[in-house]
């Protein structure tokens, strides 16, 4: 039986099968669309607890350093604290020793000038003058000492005892040049003007005075060469040569010429050394002082381009001031 004949016999049968045919399909299609729904209401809540998972993970890792932060700070907060009762007590304790050891001094400062002040005033200021009587004796002795004369040799015979000495330095200087000479032995020849005035230096001046310049520093400086030279015959190492020039290119002038002449060195200049070389003539007087204390012999001698001798220079036994002229002064003075 075909579905032609159904309807033809049964409509109402047909109209029954189509609504449950149609009411099938609605709950099918419902079925789908809840199983769909809760599909992506599954997916939307995963999503949801990761994010939330994440949030709480990173609130918890801040919260935790934040946590470590403040214990170190704590720590931080401790040990400053420690350092600073440290410093402070440190601190308190070297001021007060300080204070302590001024407070010592200053007490012992007061007792040492009380002291002082005590023994100033036990002190007698004015001497009293002490009277002795002469006895007959002293009477008789300064008699006889009135009349003894002394007699003071004159200058011009301090060096006669070594006038053989003198003239046979002097007449080796005219020869020819030794350049291979000891050391402080002239190793230049002299000319017969330079003879003469050192022979009148040394047996008429005895030894001090002032020469007229020779026209240069160099030429001075090798007549004083010769000078030094037979002072070193006579006296040896008990004397030392002291040279005044108020500038020190001078100096070094003089240091050259004497170096070239008498075969020194470096070594021969200085304050311990045979010659010692001063820019102030308050230098040479004490050095002087020094030398006749030790009991040696100073030999000074002035540049020609010093204006003045000091008084105090004059009381030595060996020294010799070279007096330039005006055009000579005056053309040092330019050249410096």
């Amino acid at each position: 039986m075909t579905n032609t004949e159904i309807s033809d016999n049964n409509p109402e049968k047909e109209l029954t099968i189509d609504k449950s045919i149609s009411d099938d399909k609605t709950k099918q299609t419902s079925k789908k669309n809840t199983t769909q729904n809760k599909k992506i209401t599954q997916k939307n809540d995963k999503s949801n607890k990761s994010f939330d998972e994440i949030s709480n993970e990173i609130f918890r890792d801040l919260i935790t350093k934040k946590d470590h932060l403040l214990e170190e700070i704590k720590e931080l907060e401790t040990k400053k604290n420690e350092i600073e009762k440290d410093i402070e007590s440190n601190f308190k304790g070297h001021s007060d020793n300080i204070a302590k050891r001024v407070k010592g001094f200053q007490e012992y400062l007061t007792g040492a000038l009380q002291n002082l002040s005590q023994n100033v005033e036990k002190l007698e200021l004015v001497s009293q003058p002490i009277i002795v009587k002469p006895s007959p004796l002293d009477e008789k002795k300064q008699n006889k000492s009135t009349n003894n004369v002394v007699n003071v040799p004159a200058l011009s015979e301090t060096f006669k005892p070594d006038e053989k000495i003198i003239k046979s330095c002097f007449s080796s200087f005219t020869e020819q040049p030794d350049f291979y000479a000891e050391p402080w032995k002239l190793r230049r020849s002299l000319d017969s003007s330079d003879i003469e005035i050192m022979d009148d230096w040394f047996f008429n001046m005895g030894g001090r005075g002032s020469l007229e310049s020779k026209g240069s520093r160099q030429k001075n400086a090798l007549l004083s060469a010769g000078l030094i030279s037979i002072l070193g015959e006579l006296y040896g190492d008990q004397f030392q040569t002291l040279i005044l020039a108020s500038q020190p290119e001078r100096l070094g002038e003089w240091r050259r010429i004497l170096q070239d002449s008498l075969g020194l060195t470096r070594d021969d200049f200085g304050p311990n050394s045979g010659i010692v070389l001063f820019e102030r003539p308050e230098g040479v007087i004490e050095r002087a002082d020094r030398l006749e204390a030790n009991e040696e012999l100073p030999f000074i001698i002035i540049d020609a381009a010093e204006t003045s001798v000091e008084i105090p220079i004059l009381q030595f036994p060996l020294w010799v001031a070279f007096a330039g002229s005006d055009h000579e002064i005056y053309d040092d003075l330019e050249l410096n």
